[in-house]
């Protein structure tokens, strides 16, 4: 989909629903000094206009966590909650067609601005899924919960992991959980011109993230004999290192053929491992005593993690003595949410989209999204966006969604929470 000309009317011709996903897109929360306060302010508003009960819990001082609620017309029955993180990632201007946050829309009705796909569109998506299903006169027994959420992009740790240990929370009384998803794994077909038709073409798959990959950052550090750099120094840092980057990238490499080798696989089945910083030395002529590199690592919930760190810390003890590793970033939880027909919310949750000739691909995540955290919290949780026939451009320069992707997913969204909110009462809610 190359960029058209930029498109210019934002008035009468253009559905309101896009207007307000385009104003949104103009807030600047970008990492490292989000506005929050517009975006709150922004959705509280919409929020307000729509009927919905609003509540701001500051989880640590400059960060709220606002909740939108819509009441089910039975309180006691578990809710559904719908969650969307309002930060987006940096971008590097220079690499992008139009301004990332002036939301352009083009002549083929690409939207262009930072948070197209990831993930200010569901944010909008979910508010105008509930304004249909309110003018239409809809009501349901359960009530249904919005959370917006800051500093996902940052690893959730001053947003949702603070928030699911908060009273307000357990008030929500969640029973199932929505949040981000991959966008769909994309056919050869999936690059044609965009027509009315087009969206639901089977070729075109929407992933569904029953779980995600647990995010480990890994620092090892190695400690050696200094000395002048004329000399041939032994025990030193850095033949400590190059065996445990050895040890790491080998390990990486296996993994990488694992994966190639089974076209049944996807990126959130196997170990992903990278090295994302190399850190050690003061001068060129000098031998450092001591080395460290940082490891970015993505384990899959099928992996036992006491036995993978177990073999990390066999790679430093092979690397000699004074290796030592501590975890930056580490999460144990591996909750897999289930996808059995015999569950009550997957069973409603595939059931719409049967009806509406959604395929559905199950993937694990090889990324971590806040849902890690209600999945924790003991909560049934799946990542969906409903976003196919469309390039993966998460974090990527010129992140665009089309506005008929972007409509379509409304439309999907209001029969998801017609279907979800209508799930009989189980079994322990009497």
């Amino acid at each position: 989909m190359a960029p058209g000309k930029p498109g210019k009317s934002t008035g009468a011709s253009e559905n309101p629903s896009v207007t307000l996903f385009r104003e949104y897109l103009r807030i600047d929360t970008v990492h490292p000094k989000p506005d929050y306060d517009a975006a709150v302010q922004f959705l509280e508003r919409v929020g307000t206009d729509l009927g919905l009960a609003c509540q701001k819990v500051e989880v640590c001082q400059g960060r709220v966590v606002l909740i939108l609620t819509w009441q089910g017309t039975n309180p006691r029955l578990r809710s559904i909650l719908l969650n969307s993180h309002t930060d987006v990632v940096p971008v590097f201007e220079e690499h992008w067609t139009y301004p990332p946050f002036e939301a352009v829309k083009d002549s083929q009705g690409n939207i262009y601005a930072r948070g197209a796909q990831d993930m200010k569109c569901v944010s909008i998506q979910y508010l105008e899924a509930i304004r249909r299903l309110k003018t239409e006169g809809k009501s349901f027994a359960r009530t249904i919960h919005l959370t917006f959420v800051p500093d996902e992009e940052v690893g959730g740790h001053k947003g949702m992991e603070m928030f699911v240990k908060r009273p307000e929370f357990k008030a929500l009384n969640v029973g199932f959980a929505m949040d981000e998803g991959n966008i769909c794994v994309f056919s050869a077909l999936s690059l044609a011109p965009l027509g009315a038709g087009a969206l639901m073409l089977p070729q075109a798959f929407f992933s569904t993230l029953p779980s995600t990959s647990t995010a480990a950052g890994i620092k090892v550090k190695c400690m050696g004999s200094p000395g002048h750099g004329s000399r041939f120094i032994s025990n030193t840092a850095a033949e400590k290192m190059h065996k445990v980057i050895t040890s790491f990238l080998a390990f990486r490499e296996s993994e990488k053929q694992r994966l190639k080798s089974d076209s049944s696989l996807t990126l959130g089945d196997v170990t992903s491992l990278n090295m994302t910083m190399l850190e050690g030395g003061v001068s060129f002529n000098v031998v450092p005593s001591e080395m460290a590199a940082g490891f970015d690592i993505r384990i899959p919930p099928t992996v036992d993690l006491k036995a993978f760190e177990e073999q990390v810390a066999t790679w430093c003890r092979g690397a000699g003595d004074g290796v030592t590793y501590e975890f930056h970033q580490k999460c144990m939880d591996q909750h897999i949410t289930s996808t059995e027909e015999s569950d009550p919310w997957w069973k409603a949750f595939s059931g719409v989209c049967r009806d509406m000739k959604l395929q559905l691909k199950l993937e694990i995540f090889p990324a971590a999204t806040d849902s890690r955290y209600i999945r924790a919290a003991g909560h049934p949780a799946i990542g969906f966006s409903p976003m196919n026939r469309t390039p993966v451009l998460l974090h990527d320069h010129n992140e665009f969604l089309n506005e008929q992707v972007f409509l379509r997913g409304i439309e999907i969204y209001a029969r998801l929470l017609t279907a979800l909110a209508s799930v009989p009462p189980l079994p322990a809610e009497g």
